[in-house]
C-alpha cells in the first residue's frame, strides 16, 4: 500500500511539473508553419508585420497560461488559433519557453 501511495504522489508531481513534458521540437514544427510568419523565427516579431498590421510586436515572453490564452482565444488583432490545440498546444508553448534560453 505504501509503494502505491508514492507512486501516486510520484506521478502527481511529474505532472504538476512539467516532467511529462510536451515536446519543444515538436513545437518547433507547429510554431513555423502557425506562428513564425508574424512573430519570427526568434519570437521577437516581425516588423514588417507590425507596421503592416499597426501594432507593437512584443516578444514572446509571457507565462505558460499567458501563451496559451492568446493561441486559444487571440489577443488584439491577433485572432485566436483554433487549429492549435491539444499536444500541439503543449508543444508550441514548450517550444516558445525554450526561445527564453
Amino acid at each position: 500500500m505504501k509503494l502505491n501511495i508514492v507512486r501516486v504522489i510520484g506521478i502527481a508531481a511529474m505532472c504538476c511539473t512539467g516532467a511529462l513534458a510536451a515536446d519543444a521540437s515538436a513545437g518547433k514544427t507547429v510554431y513555423g508553419t502557425k506562428c513564425k510568419t508574424c512573430h519570427g523565427a526568434d519570437g521577437e516579431g516581425n516588423p514588417a508585420i507590425a507596421k503592416t498590421m499597426k501594432v507593437e510586436m512584443k516578444p514572446l515572453s509571457a507565462t505558460t497560461a499567458d501563451v496559451k490564452q492568446v493561441v486559444t482565444a487571440g489577443q488584439g488583432k491577433m485572432k485566436p488559433v483554433a487549429s492549435v490545440t491539444g499536444a500541439d498546444l503543449d508543444n508550441v508553448v514548450a517550444y516558445v519557453n525554450s526561445l527564453k534560453k
